[in-house]
């Protein structure tokens, strides 16, 4: 049981320092799952230590894959990881305990469903309350059967299949996580799985498929929509990963710096998948002074040293079609955007109702809490009127277990006329350990409430 953990966020001077941030969250959860399935041993550098990813080293070592960390003699870790193979996952002899994770259940419920394994997924009891019906039902038409609560919801026991068949599917809702799952059972059938997205969604799978040895291909149909084929039963080597700084997390330390003047902020080797950077094209739109700098590629996925300098932003009308790219980045862009000058529309944000909480409600309430005036439209869209100055904050937000409310209202506190309290900050591990001193290095103002 997590204890809650209320923290206390009061207004700071310029935010400076050169940083990297932990790594990428999607990334880590991928390499530690395909390596687990590779033949050899996967060499991961820079993983995420989150609770989350760690729940997901835990589960591939129930299911009989080696994964374990060693000290580089530098005070990182290195994570080897020595595969069982396509098609070898064993049957845990517990159950497996995602934690917080709704990527690391939805992607493993996919992963062992072409495997003849029984498995039983619990989380906490955040993840316990989130939707896993649309990832079961794909799932469900390629063989595997589920047996959970109303909704498909955990705790749920998942009935593998070493016979899955290859579907072709339609994503009613742009979803990396139903997507990935979807291939992941591919890969164990015998032909030709395609799941189909009317928006492109987060690649990671596809990327790391490709970086083990799948053969992945992605086509351009005649309605716009993108084809997404794995082709089963591929034999997928061990290999090196450096996993990149996760760009959900640089975004706290990045607006930060945006909203104090003074501030200039380094942050490395941040991920610049351009369909997770849509934050960041964002706030450009809003005038920020973001730099992207030495550009490069490492394992497919490319990468840039980001240079944050104070702006003076203004608000925009954010459109339906960036809400894949930059989904989890939300909360902290209606921040950015109670500081801005003049009206932020974001629009397309259904999503955001089955994240760790309903995120478009909570960010909401929150905001008006601290002094912001906002509404929330039928059609899922937020829209925050910014005054050109910080809000006047003095409120105790409630965070219902969710890490990026906690951490997005932290940064709105280091700005905001009066402190801004949030009621547990003690999630925050599960993406982002030691944002609390990481911040305070760089000259934020945040502690125990």
């Amino acid at each position: 049981m997590t204890h809650a953990r209320p923290l206390r966020s009061t207004t700071t001077g310029a935010i400076r320092g050169s940083i990297r941030v932990p790594g990428d969250k999607s990334i880590s959860h991928r390499s530690l799952m395909l390596g687990a399935i590779a033949v050899g041993e996967t060499v991961i550098h820079g993983l995420l230590e989150g609770e989350d990813v760690l729940h997901t080293a835990a589960a591939m070592r129930l299911l009989g894959a080696r994964a374990e960390r060693e000290d580089n003699g530098q005070g990182a870790g290195v994570w080897r990881v020595r595969g069982v193979g396509l098609g070898a996952l064993q049957e845990p002899a517990q159950v497996l305990d995602m934690g917080n994770s709704g990527t690391a259940a939805r992607l493993l419920m996919g992963l062992v469903a072409g495997h003849p394994i029984t498995c039983v997924f619990t989380g906490d009891a955040s993840l316990n309350k989130r939707p896993m019906a649309r990832v079961t039902k794909p799932l469900e038409e390629m063989g595997a059967r589920f047996v959970g609560r109303s909704g498909g919801r955990l705790p749920l026991t998942v009935v593998g299949s070493g016979d899955l068949v290859p579907i072709t599917y339609r994503l009613p809702v742009a979803s990396a996580q139903v997507k990935s799952a979807i291939l992941l059972a591919g890969l164990n059938t015998a032909g030709a799985t395609t799941v189909i997205e009317a928006e492109p969604t987060r690649d990671h799978t596809e990327l790391m498929l490709r970086h083990f040895g799948a053969t992945v291909t992605t086509e351009r149909l005649e309605d716009g929509a993108l084809a997404v084929t794995v082709i089963g039963q591929p034999e997928l080597t061990g290999r090196t990963i450096h996993v990149p700084a996760d760009p959900s997390s640089a975004a706290f330390p990045a607006v930060a710096a945006l909203l104090r003047p003074g501030s200039e902020l380094l942050l490395n080797d941040v991920g610049m998948n351009p369909r997770r950077t849509g934050l960041y094209d964002t706030l450009v739109g809003m005038g920020a002074d973001i730099a992207f700098e030495n550009r490069r590629d490492e394992a497919g996925e490319p990468v840039a040293d980001l240079r944050v300098r104070h702006s003076a932003l203004k608000g925009i009308v954010v459109p339906a079609d960036r809400a894949p790219s930059m989904i989890d980045e939300y909360p902290v862009l209606a921040a950015a955007a109670a500081c801005a000058e003049g009206t932020t529309v974001m629009l397309g944000l259904k999503e955001l109702r089955v994240k760790e909480s309903d995120r478009l409600a909570m960010v909401a309430e929150g905001l008006t809490r601290c002094g912001v005036s906002v509404e929330v439209g039928a059609d899922d869209s937020l829209t925050v009127h910014g005054t050109g100055k910080p809000p006047k904050g003095g409120a105790t937000v409630a965070t219902a277990m969710d890490h990026r409310i906690a951490m997005s209202f932290l940064v709105l506190g280091m700005a905001s006329e009066e402190p801004i309290s949030v009621d547990d900050g003690a999630f925050i591990d599960t993406s982002f350990p030691d944002f609390v001193g990481l911040m305070n290095g760089l000259g934020a103002k945040i502690s125990e409430a």
